[in-house]
C-alpha cells in the first residue's frame, strides 16, 4: 500500500477512535450542567486523589492546633453535607504554612487548608467560601477533566505527527508545526478551560456555602480582601492566567449571588467564629 494511503488510513482510524471515545465520555457538571469530557473513571480519579493527598501531607508540616483543626473540620463538614457526596471519604487537614494563602480538595473529599488563608478568610464564613470553592472543583470533576484534556491533546499530537511524518513534509516544517500546536494547545485550549473551571468552582462554591447555612455574600468580601493582598502588577494578564482576574471574579460572583441566595437558609445554630492568626 502506498505510504500516503497508509498514512491517510491511520488518520481516519485515529479520528474514528477519538469520535467513539468522545461519545462515550460525555458528562455534565452539577448545578451548571456544562457538558464536559471525562476519560477517567471516578474510581481511578479517587485513587489518584488519595495518593496525591498522602504525598502532600508527607511533605508538609501538619498544624496540630486544636482550635484550627476544630474550625476547619466544622466548616468542612457543613460544606461536605451540602455537597451530598456520600461516596466521598471526607478528610480535613490544616497545613502549617503562613505564606500559602490557599486550600485544596482532591477527588474523594481530601481537603487541606493552609494557615496562610486564615488572615484573608478572617472567619468561618470566609473559610466556607474557600472550602466551598475547592470542594466544587472535586464534585465538578475538574481534575479528571484536565487529565482527559491532556490525553486528548496527546492523541491529537499523535495524529498531527502521523500526518507529517514519513517524508510527507520537511522535518524542520514538521517540527515547527508541532511546536505551534503545543503552544496553541497550552494557550488556546488548556488555559481557557482552566479559567472556566475556576469560574465554575466560584459559582458552585457559592451554592454549596449557601446550602451549608453560610451567607454567600461572604464570598464577595473574601475576594475583595484577597485582591488587596496582591501587590500591584503582581498578577499575570488574565488571558495568560489560569485564574480569572479579581475584577472579573467579583463581577461574576455578584451575578451569581441572587441564585445562591435562593439556596440560603440561615442556620441559628451556626456560630461564625474568628479564625486564628
Amino acid at each position: 500500500m502506498p505510504r500516503m494511503k497508509r498514512r491517510g488510513r491511520a488518520i481516519i482510524l485515529l479520528a474514528s477512535a477519538i469520535v467513539t471515545m468522545l461519545a462515550a465520555a460525555c458528562a455534565s457538571v452539577p448545578y451548571t450542567n456544562r457538558s464536559q469530557l471525562i476519560l477517567v473513571s471516578q474510581r481511578e480519579e479517587m485513587q489518584i486523589g488519595v495518593a496525591a493527598y498522602q504525598q502532600v501531607l508527607k511533605e508538609s508540616t501538619i498544624d496540630r492546633d486544636p482550635t484550627s483543626l476544630s474550625i476547619v473540620d466544622r466548616v468542612g463538614r457543613h460544606i461536605a453535607k451540602a455537597a451530598d457526596r456520600p461516596d466521598f471519604q471526607w478528610e480535613f487537614t490544616v497545613i502549617e504554612d503562613d505564606k500559602m494563602a490557599n486550600a485544596f480538595c482532591l477527588p474523594g473529599g481530601k481537603v487541606a487548608v493552609y494557615t496562610g488563608i486564615f488572615p484573608v478568610a478572617q472567619d468561618e464564613a470566609g473559610l466556607a467560601a474557600v472550602v466551598g470553592h475547592e470542594v466544587a472543583h472535586a464534585i465538578a470533576r475538574h481534575g479528571a477533566e484536565r487529565m482527559s484534556q491532556g490525553l486528548l491533546v496527546q492523541l491529537g499530537a499523535a495524529g498531527v505527527a502521523a500526518a507529517l511524518g514519513g517524508g510527507g513534509a520537511d522535518p524542520m516544517t514538521a517540527r515547527a508545526i508541532m511546536q505551534a500546536f503545543g503552544l496553541g494547545a497550552q494557550v488556546g485550549v488548556i488555559l481557557p478551560f482552566s479559567r472556566a473551571q475556576e469560574s465554575e468552582a466560584d459559582h458552585i462554591g457559592l451554592i454549596l456555602m449557601a446550602k451549608a447555612g453560610y451567607d454567600p455574600k461572604a464570598a464577595l468580601e473574601l475576594w475583595e480582601r484577597m485582591e488587596k493582598n496582591v501587590k500591584e502588577g503582581g498578577a499575570p494578564p488574565e488571558f495568560l492566567s489560569t485564574h480569572p482576574s479579581y475584577g472579573t471574579r467579583q463581577e461574576q460572583i455578584r451575578e451569581w449571588l441572587p441564585e445562591a441566595l435562593g439556596y440560603y437558609q440561615p442556620d441559628p445554630s451556626l456560630v461564625i467564629e474568628k479564625l486564628p492568626g
